[in-house]
C-alpha cells in the first residue's frame, strides 16, 4: 500500500498562492558553508501532491543549481506575509529541466497573486512585479518529492512537523 502524501489539498492551494516562497540548498560541501538561497518564482504541486515544482531565474539560482545537482536536496519555505503562516517543506530527488508553456503561465499568476497579496500592506505594485520579473528563457524548473513538511507559523506549534495527508 502507498504512504498517503505529505501535503494536502489546503497545503497545496496555500502552497501555489501568493506566497514568498525560498529555496536553500548547501550541496555536497562540508559544514559550516552557508547554504546557498534564491527566491522562487512559483511553485506546482502535481495532482497526486506526490512532488513539487519549483519555478527559478537560473541566473539568479546559479549557486542553489549547482548545490542541488550536488545532493539532489532542496528546503523550501513558503509564507503568506498578511498571516505569517508559513510552511518548511523538505525534498530529495530533485530534478531540474526547462520551464515549459504552462509553467510559465504559473509563473505569471504567481506574480499577480503575490502582487495582489502584498500591495494591501504598503507595498508599490512596480516594485513587487520587479522583484518577481525574469525573461522566460532564463526560467528553470526543480522538481523535488517532499520527505518533510513542517509548520513555521509563528506560534506554540511553530517548528513542528506535520503529519502525512490522509
Amino acid at each position: 500500500m502507498a504512504l498517503a502524501p505529505l501535503i494536502d489539498d489546503t497545503q497545496a492551494a496555500f502552497l501555489q498562492g501568493g506566497v514568498s516562497i525560498s529555496a536553500a540548498s548547501s550541496g555536497a560541501r562540508p559544514a559550516p558553508i552557508f547554504p546557498s538561497l534564491c527566491r522562487v518564482l512559483a511553485c506546482e504541486v502535481a495532482p497526486d501532491r506526490r512532488r513539487l515544482t519549483l519555478l527559478v531565474s537560473s541566473a539568479q539560482a546559479a549557486q542553489l543549481l549547482q548545490d542541488v545537482g550536488e545532493s539532489g536536496r532542496l528546503a523550501v519555505v513558503f509564507s503568506q506575509p498578511s498571516t505569517h503562516r508559513t510552511l518548511q517543506i523538505k525534498g530529495e530527488n530533485a530534478q531540474v529541466a526547462p520551464a515549459s508553456a504552462s509553467q510559465l503561465d504559473a509563473v505569471r499568476r504567481h506574480r499577480d497573486a503575490f502582487v495582489s497579496e502584498v500591495v494591501p500592506l504598503g507595498f508599490p505594485d512596480s516594485l513587487v512585479r520587479l522583484l518577481l520579473t525574469c525573461d522566460d528563457d532564463d526560467i528553470l524548473a526543480i522538481s523535488i518529492s517532499p520527505v518533510a513538511v513542517f509548520d513555521q507559523s509563528p506560534g506554540p506549534r511553530a517548528g513542528s512537523m506535520l503529519q502525512a495527508a490522509s
